[in-house]
């Protein structure tokens, strides 16, 4: 196994694999994933290699899914076996295609819930839909966010919709059914919404795609998702005049789903790609 360090790129050779990278390839990435990685075992990681894939291909001209793979390859046998991780793929264009392992220490487990602020203006990303264009900019709103004592920043459209937040998908219930946005709204492929998605399936558990206006879903239960935290449920949120107000009450089957996310559909990070099955 590749020896890593947490602060250094690792540059992919298609004939040397990966190697320590001199200096940080020039410019943003186009593409970027990132998944907690906990003493070698990683959940739904073929989700975020497909995301990844798919991306890179689409936005990175010259990179062919064969290379990417190779690289995903590589990049699943280089990871330590003891501790946790957050390592981040990055996929860079320019004059010619390259590809980049940032490997990373996890951070320490955050709040068990968390507090969101609306921002002033709407969603300002130029593609919501990618995970790497609009990295910066999701930056600052989340230091923005913290600024005003919330610890990320909710995203809506021109129209009020609510989206997800900066570094987070977000779901909501309607009684017992599990809401999750319209298929046609602009906002990530979240591999833990999908994750929710197929947990709800097998628990018999209705979910609804719709679309829902910001001063809604204040009303309601929320849960705020992503890879590296799994699920937190909505505490509080943060109006664009700073006004804090106390979020919907959680209900019980918030810690039985956090549960589910946190310990079922678990991989080993080093087979083969294979789809798990739902969990």
């Amino acid at each position: 196994m590749l020896t890593v360090r947490a602060d250094e790129r690792l540059a992919w050779d298609p004939d040397s694999g990966l190697v320590s990278a001199a200096d940080r390839p020039p410019g943003e990435p186009a593409v970027v994933d990132s998944w907690l990685v906990a003493d070698e075992r990683v959940r739904d990681l073929p989700l975020h290699e497909e995301r990844f894939v798919r991306a890179s291909t689409e936005l990175v001209p010259g990179l062919r899914a064969a290379a990417v793979h190779d690289f995903l390859d590589a990049v699943r046998r280089s990871l330590p076996g003891h501790g946790r991780w957050f390592p981040r793929v990055e996929a860079y264009a320019g004059a010619g295609p390259r590809l980049a392992l940032w490997p990373r220490p996890a951070p320490e487990p955050g709040d068990a819930e968390v507090t969101l602020w609306v921002p002033p203006a709407a969603d300002p990303r130029r593609r919501p839909t990618v995970k790497g264009p609009d990295l910066r900019v999701l930056a600052e709103l989340r230091d923005r966010a913290r600024a005003r004592g919330a610890d990320d920043a909710l995203l809506y459209d021109r129209h009020g919709t609510a989206l997800e937040s900066a570094h987070s998908a977000l779901v909501w219930w309607r009684g017992g059914t599990l809401c999750v946005p319209d298929r046609a709204l602009p906002v990530l492929p979240s591999v833990t919404r999908i994750h929710l998605e197929r947990l709800a399936a097998c628990w018999r558990c209705p979910v609804r795609r719709e679309r829902v206006s910001v001063a809604e879903l204040m009303e309601l239960e929320t849960w705020s998702v992503n890879a590296l935290h799994g699920l937190r449920p909505v505490r509080a949120w943060v109006d664009a005049a700073g006004r804090t107000r106390a979020a919907a009450r959680t209900s019980a089957r918030a810690a039985e789903w956090r549960q589910a996310v946190s310990h079922r559909a678990v991989l080993p990070v080093l087979p083969a790609r294979e789809q798990p099955c739902a969990p």
